[in-house]
């Protein structure tokens, strides 16, 4: 009688152990399934913060924004704004009064249209883009000599950066990118 005792606290043990690992590889398996999610969605909103600075060069470039005076690509209308100082200016995705605004939505880019309508980027996950856009400074383009313009022309730089939110997400992702322009100088 003395052994079925044993052997049964022993299947009892061994039915608790059992339990404890599966309780554990499930819990392990949702973790991982939680930080999958996690990692794919900030892939999504880096995704969006990268096409809000592409759609600042779309505007910047479009042949069509550039030729009518009534608009302004983010470019120019940063070289008008506030100077950007690197060394005592931040610039938060979220402030909205100093700098340069663009949107990118499902409607996508088109050509002649500064792209100020707020909206989704993506509807799912519901995704917001922008960008900020702000000019540092004008200096002497390297390596240009007389070869280009002479002192005619100039390098504006800008620093330029891109946002993106899933909306379901207390966090926003950002990349900023820094570029240097040919323009005229300034007299």
């Amino acid at each position: 009688m003395k052994q079925q005792g044993v052997v049964m606290v022993f299947a009892l043990l061994v039915l608790l152990s059992l339990t404890i690992l599966g309780i554990s590889a499930v819990s392990s398996s949702l973790s991982q399934s939680k930080m999958a999610v996690a990692m794919q969605q900030s892939g999504i909103a880096f995704d969006a913060a990268e096409a809000a600075i592409a759609g600042v060069f779309f505007e910047s470039e479009d042949e069509v924004l550039l030729s009518d005076d009534d608009l302004t690509d983010p470019l120019s209308e940063a070289r008008q704004g506030n100077t950007f100082n690197p060394q005592t200016d931040a610039m938060s995705c979220f402030d909205n009064a100093q700098w340069t605004d663009r949107n990118m939505t499902t409607s996508g880019l088109s050509s002649g249209t500064r792209h100020t309508t707020t909206g989704d980027y993506q509807t799912t996950p519901a995704t917001q883009s922008w960008s900020k856009t702000a000019f540092i400074r004008e200096q002497a383009c390297r390596g240009s000599s007389n070869v280009i313009g002479g002192s005619n022309v100039n390098c504006h730089v800008f620093i330029i950066r891109g946002c993106g939110k899933v909306k379901s997400k207390p966090s926003v992702v950002a990349n900023t990118l820094s570029a240097a322009v040919f323009g005229p100088a300034s007299q």
